[in-house]
């Protein structure tokens, strides 16, 4: 690299702020859909399944294009990258502010996440050239922090702004907010020196070098199989807490704030230990502590207060291994880093979605089988990461 090192310090303590305030309006947009889906609901005048419909089209579409468009952090340049992703966001917001019906409101969750997608894998990429992988944990986590920010700071100031200027109003808001970090963003992140062996050829190909690499789909199938585990609880706690304790709002309502508060110490817990403990034995931990969790769960039904340290356990152990296992991917193949990360990112997505049409199914069986399925995963995820070799990984 031409930048000097404390020049480079210097640059990456402006930037990674930047970029986590930028993560953070993103998630907030792709987070505020489920629970301000009763104002939308309302604002668009369409039904619940319509929504959820539309919610299930914009993972479809991440899984399908998001990796194709996220390579241009790789053939273009991590910067070309950014604001790429920002300004598919940016015409995602200004699309439902412009055409407020139902199908701008779907085009507009399929245009953020997107830019999402793009955005987020570019980032990664440019901190992994740039951060050494034994610091790598603690920098990307900050960037991490908007995940758990968004659900604690940015929806109830999102549910704050509808109140007052009704449901249209957030999409505008995040989407100028953007476009002035994208302004920021042009000025301050250097043009991307030339790396050598940056492919410049088409996107299948880019693409291509991932599917062909044992060790990089390795990595994808652990992604894909701890969020079918997780995914799988996400979608049977809910009504597994209702049927315990029959306070469907008060049970509910204090599971939203042990997820924000798990999400946040998980990240936490990374910037922490996962360095100096190492990737892999960081990752393998918080697996075995999620099935702990989880295996608790029908053995405390019984009462609210150990149910929910349950699911405390059971999420700030998934966000300690998922946020464990972004440096670790980041390093699987150097050359193609944006790519990776979007094909992390659409192998997370592919693996909710294959809990979604398992979850109904399972819960009618019992909820002991959602257990057993999520321990199943779990551990056939820990086979897999046995697999995964990188030359000075722990």
């Amino acid at each position: 690299m031409a930048e000097p090192g404390t020049s480079r310090t210097a640059r990456l303590r402006v930037l990674v702020p930047l970029f986590t305030f930028v993560r953070f309006l993103s998630s907030t947009a792709f987070r505020m859909v489920y629970p301000f889906l009763p104002a939308f609901r309302d604002g668009l005048g369409v039904s619940v399944a319509s929504l959820n419909t539309a919610i299930g089209a914009r993972s479809l579409v991440a899984g399908l294009l998001g990796p194709f468009i996220a390579t241009w952090g790789d053939i273009r340049g991590r910067k070309t990258g950014m604001l790429l992703g920002m300004a598919l966001f940016i015409v995602g917001t200004a699309t439902v502010a412009f055409w407020p019906t139902f199908a701008g409101f779907t085009l507009a969750m399929m245009l953020t996440i997107l830019g999402k997608i793009t955005f987020d894998p570019a980032i990664q990429a440019y901190l992994g050239d740039r951060v050494p992988y034994a610091r790598r944990s603690q920098v990307l986590t900050l960037t991490e922090l908007s995940w758990s920010g968004a659900y604690i700071l940015g929806i109830p100031a999102v549910g704050w702004v509808i109140a007052r200027a009704g449901w249209i109003a957030p999409f505008p808001l995040l989407g100028l907010l953007v476009l002035l970090l994208a302004v920021l963003i042009w000025f301050w992140v250097p043009k991307d020196p030339p790396v050598e062996g940056r492919d410049t050829g088409r996107v299948l190909k880019k693409f291509g070098e991932i599917l062909s690499s044992p060790t990089a789909v390795t990595g994808l199938v652990f992604a894909g199989l701890i969020c079918v585990a997780n995914e799988i609880i996400n979608l049977t706690f809910g009504v597994w807490m209702e049927a315990s304790f029959g306070l469907q709002l008060a049970a509910l309502g204090a599971s939203a704030a042990v997820l924000g508060a798990a999400e946040l110490g998980g990240e936490g817990l990374v910037a922490l230990i996962t360095d100096r403990l190492g990737k892999r034995r960081s990752i393998l931990l918080g697996t075995l502590v999620n099935c702990v969790a989880v295996a608790a769960l029908p053995f405390v039904g019984g009462s609210l207060p150990l149910a929910l340290t349950a699911l405390f356990l059971f999420y700030i152990s998934f966000e300690f291994t998922i946020v464990s296992t972004i440096p670790l991917m980041t390093e699987v193949m150097p050359q193609a880093r944006a790519t990776m990360m979007a094909g992390f990112f659409t192998f997370a997505s592919f693996g909710r979605a294959l809990a979604s049409g398992l979850s109904t199914w399972l819960y009618e069986i019992g909820f002991g089988a959602s257990v057993s399925a999520v321990l199943a995963a779990n551990l056939l995820a820990i086979l897999v990461l046995r697999n995964l070799r990188l030359e000075h990984d722990a």
